[in-house]
């Protein structure tokens, strides 16, 4: 596998505020340091593909609000290789413009496109199974997704369900996808558990460019027609212009809808890495280290009275002391504190609201 022909499109455009007070739609959850390790999830991710591809393949398609954030946050990072959208419009718009760019320079370009704000615990076992899927694709038209292992019923997730009667000849560690499933209920996340052949979508995905590519000209005829026409003026001065006048036309569609569902030659290859896609205080604190009594906690100085299974993210306090609490979430920001118990977590919505 030449590296040299490998490139990372990671999309950063989202809106990422689930963990109000500490993010916002102003400041989304890819911009923050949501593990108290001195790294934003958007900094960790470039880290994590730089040992994949030289840092000049790697891309950025974010919204033009977040620019300033981007370039703040990363500033070595070849500012040419982010890609503004005008305004949101899903994963399948995000992924053909970074995908049209890229092959119009390399043809030959081998693809990773990868969410900003998932985390990963075993970096260099990700990195090895993102080289693997990397050297199928290189030599197939094929399609691969990443499945996380279940560990648990997670009902927050969408599932892959996998053909493992018989692995690929040329990659054991890869299979056909039978189908994908939508977020199940608590029922259903239980039976894909005891089944075994169900993964968690981890939304990474890696492909040949011209696969993606013919595929989005094929099934999104109308999207394809689009970056058909904004082609000539890619790496121009005219590239931004013409962007902003064409992107907006584009159908809000995701990539599972506009390709996945009708491509035939689709694999899965199923790892455990620690993945997560941090959607709630509950999965951050699924992920972080834990003291005796359960509590997870982020920040400079905080102290645990009598208080059990609670996750405190307060990293701009001095010190914070919390005393007689079990299951709650603590978090501020600037001058927004919340306190909240850990299972009305999908009612921070109505808080952050009023």
């Amino acid at each position: 596998m030449n590296p040299k022909n490998n490139h990372v499109v990671i999309m950063a455009g989202g809106i990422g505020s689930r963990f109000w007070p500490m993010s916002s739609p102003k400041l989304p959850k890819q911009f923050i340091d949501a593990l108290g390790c001195g790294r934003t999830l958007i900094q960790l991710t470039v880290d994590r593909f730089k040992e994949i591809c030289p840092l000049e393949n790697i891309w950025i398609v974010t919204l033009a609000d977040y620019a300033e954030y981007v370039k703040e946050q990363l500033p070595d990072f070849p500012q040419e290789h982010v890609l503004l959208e005008p305004c949101r419009r899903s994963t399948a718009p995000c992924i053909a413009y970074a995908c049209w760019k890229i092959k119009a320079k390399n043809p030959r370009a081998n693809v990773v496109v990868t969410p900003c704000d998932h985390i990963v615990m075993d970096v260099p076992e990700f990195q090895r199974v993102v080289n693997s899927a990397l050297s199928f694709t290189e030599k197939s038209d094929a399609i691969v997704t990443l499945g996380m292992k279940a560990t648990r019923p997670e009902t927050g997730y969408g599932y892959i369900e996998a053909d493992l009667s018989m692995a690929c000849p040329s990659n054991t560690e890869i299979y056909r996808v039978y189908a994908f499933k939508e977020k199940p209920n608590k029922a259903t996340a239980e039976r894909y558990l005891r089944r075994k052949n169900y993964f968690w979508n981890a939304g990474i995905f890696v492909w040949n460019v011209s696969t993606i590519v013919n595929a989005l000209r094929v099934y999104q005829p109308a999207l394809g027609s689009l970056f058909e026409r904004m082609l000539p003026y890619f790496y121009t001065d005219k590239e931004q212009e013409m962007v902003n006048e064409l992107f907006p036309l584009c159908e809000n569609i995701s990539v599972d809808y506009a390709i996945m569902e009708n491509v035939d030659e689709i694999y899965v290859l199923p790892a455990s890495f620690g993945w997560s896609d941090l959607g709630t205080w509950g999965s951050l604190y699924e992920n972080l280290q834990k003291d005796p009594q359960g509590n997870v906690c982020v920040g400079p100085n905080i102290k645990m009275y009598e208080s059990r299974n609670c996750v405190v993210h307060t990293t701009q306090e001095r010190k914070v002391v919390v005393q007689g609490l079990d299951g709650y979430i603590v978090a501020e920001k600037d001058d927004t504190l919340l306190v909240c118990r850990m299972e009305e977590e999908q009612r921070i919505k109505e808080f952050s609201a009023e």
